[in-house]
């Protein structure tokens, strides 16, 4: 039988305040641990039998987060709103390893939160001024955090892990052509304390560039010079290993950062993907053309378990802003103006994919993550 993801919860709920040893699980994070337990014993891809979790949703234009509650009663899916906070210049949201706490990049900085969006606790800001986050990138296990800061040019990295600062990088100026509808984006990933960046290049394609500090503890880590690669349309960490989407399919990067054709992922085929997106405890990987620059008036969404010889198509979607996979077997999409929910494990075993929009008004939405709810 098809199983509900496995779900690691970490024995420190102080892992978010900087603290590099674990602590002794508290009464809280033994509930919730429970909680996660209870809810991962599912197995209908109902969620009467599980504890719902709950989406975090960053929208109007990053300036508002809400928490809403996915609950399905006799198959009538509903979603309250548990929490409404307003923020200030929001980009994307992420779930740190614990599922306990959502983690929130701002312009200006990166914050976590509780699950009803109360206690924010700013992680520490990089030596570097002045900071306009672009971006941010988790790695597999999610207990690191690369944030890209780009104010008009000027390029700056910052990696966390568990809420402390590890290291910071400038990265040298870039030399593109004016951007345009097809010029390659910049996007982010990050292994162990290591991190790559690939951007647009002069001449055409992208270009790849490396950070890490020399030596173990380093504050200051040192970035390669530019590498000349294919165009890379996106990054993602699967399982521990970094792939890039590619005009010629999904492949996976050598040691130096550059993706490999030899590579290429026959399920999803030698086509070109412009978005990303890994769960499951990083086993399932989702990708999607954008349909805005395919001339499309919409753009499948496939998704594959790593073992099927072609992934599944779960939808077509235009203007797909984001996804989150859920650890209770759950693929949610945000558009511009909608919350739709996706049934993993019976989309992959026969393609009844039970797909509904959620009863969520949005506008121009931008992130959704999931969190454990607070008992």
């Amino acid at each position: 039988m098809f199983q509900r993801f496995p779900f690691r919860v970490p024995t420190a709920r102080a892992r978010l305040t900087g603290q590099r040893r674990p602590a002794p699980l508290r009464p809280a994070a033994l509930l919730g641990a429970a909680l996660l337990t209870t809810l991962l014993s599912a197995c209908t891809g109902t969620e009467e039998a599980g504890v719902p979790l709950t989406l975090a949703i960053l929208s109007d234009g990053g300036t508002v987060l809400r928490a809403v509650t996915p609950t399905d009663t006799n198959g009538v899916v509903t979603a309250p709103e548990q929490a409404r906070v307003t923020v200030t210049g929001g980009v994307s949201l992420a779930t740190p390893a614990d599922g306990q706490r959502l983690l929130l990049t701002r312009r200006d900085g990166v914050e976590s939160r509780a699950p009803d969006l109360s206690d924010p606790r700013p992680y520490p800001d990089p030596t570097f001024t002045p900071r306009c986050n672009l971006q941010s990138a988790q790695n597999a296990a999610r207990d690191r955090l690369l944030i890209l800061s780009d104010c008009g040019g000027v390029q700056n990295l910052a990696l966390y892990q568990s809420g402390a600062l590890v290291w910071t990088a400038a990265l040298p100026g870039a030399l593109v052509t004016a951007p345009g509808a097809d010029t390659p984006p910049t996007r982010l990933a990050v292994q162990g304390d290591v991190g790559i960046v690939a951007r647009a290049r002069l001449g055409g394609g992208s270009e790849v560039l490396r950070a890490a500090p020399v030596t173990a503890g380093d504050p200051v880590a040192e970035v390669s010079l530019p590498q000349a690669s294919p165009a890379i349309r996106d990054l993602a960490n699967l399982g521990g290993t970094l792939i890039a989407a590619t005009d010629t399919g999904v492949q996976s990067l050598t040691p130096a950062g550059l993706p490999d054709a030899t590579t290429t992922r026959s399920a999803l085929g030698a086509t070109r993907f412009d978005h990303l997106w890994t769960g499951g405890n990083q086993n399932l990987l989702a990708a999607w053309r954008d349909a805005a620059l395919s001339g499309n008036g919409s753009e499948p969404l496939r998704l594959w378990d790593g073992r099927a010889a072609t992934a599944a198509t779960v939808e077509n979607v235009t203007d797909l802003r984001d996804l989150t996979i859920t650890p209770d077997g759950f693929l949610y999409t945000l558009t511009g103006n909608a919350l739709r929910r996706h049934d993993t494990l019976l989309g992959l075993q026969n393609g009844n994919w039970r797909s509904v929009t959620l009863p969520v008004a949005l506008q121009d939405a931008r992130s959704v993550t999931w969190v454990v709810p607070t008992p």
